[in-house]
């Protein structure tokens, strides 16, 4: 047997750390100290666009099923458990995930919201928790305002649908926004509906679009929304676009790329282009990243693989597990406890289901809950309630391939330091 099959099947079957749903608490945690929002993709299930361009009956998890190793110890395919290859126009798929995420302390998701003058694509989640209350779940919207490329990366060159920024749009996506807004389940700060950008930078004028939304959330008698900007590409600083906050978003980051570390890894591709990056790395960049001038919410990354949408060209952290997760995860959130106001103490996860780039906490065949159980151990681990305890497969085995090292140091190191920018090892960025 060859050793990319045998890679395969230890990745698409239960590896050492992986946990069971029993170490999921059945309620919600009580007051929890800091509301962890995560990204949610509305993409799982059919529509007319995808049809056309991919061919019929193309969702997400056509990528994602597809995808193979391409070096030692890369993490492909990854596939779902328990909640399977759900199709996101049942509306009870969307109740089983709000479930899910309570559970395991995730306040609310922020859903990628796709609106190109008017038309709307993979709006099918979003109207069928607006129609349906008893759906449980806090949610924001962001504003994935870039164009729609073949090559999956918002460059404008292979555009399948553009933003055109027409005369007009600014007040017609308001009006949008407030339609949602008016639902009690919206998230707020300081009771200001929180409404996230993605790329102002691609606007030619996001100052004047933010003054409108502004101008027309007052006239319909809402409070002005709070802006964040999404911290990535091009874009560091939300003030010149008229935004008065930012979020990080890893592994996405402005100015340099981190250390591409393929030297060091055994291809099985030797047409391999990829970046793998270490997970270490991202995080301490992540963390690393603060403002004095503005207000910058942290954000963290449970993993990252491109790899399915971009065959042997991804962008691959490796050296994720559990409990590297859950070490950066609470060093953000120590971040976001040192904040004065209490409604801002917020991290963002990226993301609840972005499975076709290896960002998610929902359940898989390999890992199964330990994401998802350690989110939760850390939120208990602050707010000092019992739950706290270090999972069993962290606590004797803190690494399941000698090429996906997770350093003992990093975990130890974020577990130990409470404020880790004024530390030797993060240097502003």
């Amino acid at each position: 047997m060859s050793e990319i099959v045998r890679l395969h099947q230890h990745n698409v079957n239960r590896g050492p750390l992986h946990e069971g749903e029993s170490g999921l608490p059945t309620l919600q945690p009580v007051s929890p100290k800091v509301r962890l929002i995560a990204f949610y993709l509305p993409q799982f299930h059919t529509f007319a666009e995808n049809d056309a361009w991919w061919g019929k009956g193309f969702t997400e998890w056509t990528n994602t099923s597809k995808a193979i190793p391409r070096f030692q110890g890369h993490y492909q395919p990854r596939l779902p458990a328990d909640l399977g290859f759900y199709d996101l126009s049942q509306p009870e798929v969307l109740r089983k995930q709000a479930a899910l995420a309570k559970r395991a302390g995730i306040h609310g998701f922020c859903i990628h919201n796709y609106w190109f003058s008017g038309r709307t694509v993979m709006e099918t989640p979003l109207e069928a928790l607006l129609a349906d209350r008893s759906i449980d779940l806090p949610f924001c919207l962001n504003w994935a305002n870039e164009s729609w490329s073949r090559r999956w990366d918002g460059a404008e060159h292979d555009i399948l649908l553009a933003q055109e920024y027409a005369p007009g749009d600014a007040e017609a996506y308001a009006a949008y926004l407030l339609r949602a807004i008016a639902d009690p389940r919206y998230i707020r700060i300081d009771g200001r509906p929180l409404v996230m950008v993605y790329r102002p930078d691609a606007m030619p004028d996001a100052q004047n679009v933010m003054d409108i939304w502004r101008r027309c959330f007052l006239a319909a008698g809402e409070k002005e929304p709070y802006l964040v900007m999404v911290r990535s590409f091009g874009s560091s600083d939300p003030r010149p676009h008229g935004i008065e906050a930012a979020a990080v978003f890893p592994p996405h980051r402005p100015g340099p790329q981190l250390t591409n570390e393929k030297r060091w890894v055994k291809l099985y591709d030797r047409n391999y282009y990829g970046r793998p990056v270490r997970y270490e790395n991202v995080a301490a960049d992540a963390l690393a990243q603060q403002s004095d001038d503005y207000l910058l919410f942290p954000g963290v990354v449970p993993n990252w693989d491109n790899e399915a949408r971009k065959p042997g060209k991804g962008y691959s952290l490796f050296g994720s597990t559990p409990a590297a997760y859950g070490a950066w995860l609470e060093a953000a959130c120590l971040q976001a406890m040192a904040r004065e106001k209490a409604d801002e103490r917020i991290v963002f996860v990226n993301a609840w289901n972005e499975w076709a780039e290896g960002a998610y906490l929902e359940p898989d065949r390999h890992f199964g809950f330990a994401y998802l159980n350690e989110t939760r151990r850390v939120i208990d681990r602050l707010s000092g309630v019992g739950h706290a305890a270090q999972s069993p497969a962290a606590s004797s085995q803190m690494n399941e391939s000698s090429a996906f090292q997770t350093q003992r140091r990093f975990v130890h190191l974020l577990r130990n330091l409470p404020m880790l920018v004024k530390h030797k090892y993060f240097k502003r960025a």
